[in-house]
């Protein structure tokens, strides 16, 4: 059976953040993880080892496939910052379109730096995500 790689851990979030090499990639993660858990109203928990999340859902999908995910989140990648979004979401492409600079992935929305985006947006674009997971997969 398949066994998910991405679960919540106890790992601790600040301990992830202490150990990026980048200082300039520290602050951004420290400045996400307030914009995200400020829009939420969750707290950050590491998702494997590498995801800092911000809530959770369980999906179920008709083919049986099954498990939990963070409702949104993201990762401080070497290359770029991994941001994680419902990728069903319509309101995503129109959001990204004031965004700043990035690119995207079938889930992820990748970004340099925080300073080359739009805060405001990206808390727009958690609020939505957040709101299509939440009637997509009810309690």
């Amino acid at each position: 059976m398949y066994e998910l790689k991405t679960k919540e851990t106890e790992n601790s979030v600040i301990e992830f953040i202490e150990a990026i090499d980048s200082v300039k990639k520290r602050e951004d993660a420290y400045k996400l993880v307030d914009i995200f858990a400020e829009t939420t109203n969750y707290s950050a928990k590491m998702w494997g080892p590498s995801i800092i999340g911000f809530g959770a859902y369980h999906y179920k999908y008709a083919t049986g496939h099954e498990g939990d995910a963070p409702l949104v989140g993201f990762s401080p990648r070497k290359a770029k910052i991994s941001l994680y979004f419902a990728p069903g979401e319509q309101k995503r492409e129109e959001l990204l379109k004031h965004f700043g600079k990035h690119t995207t992935g079938k889930a992820c929305v990748y970004i340099n730096k925080v300073a080359d985006i739009d805060t405001d947006v990206l808390k727009e674009l958690i609020t939505s995500s957040v709101k299509f997971l939440q009637e997509t997969y009810p309690e």
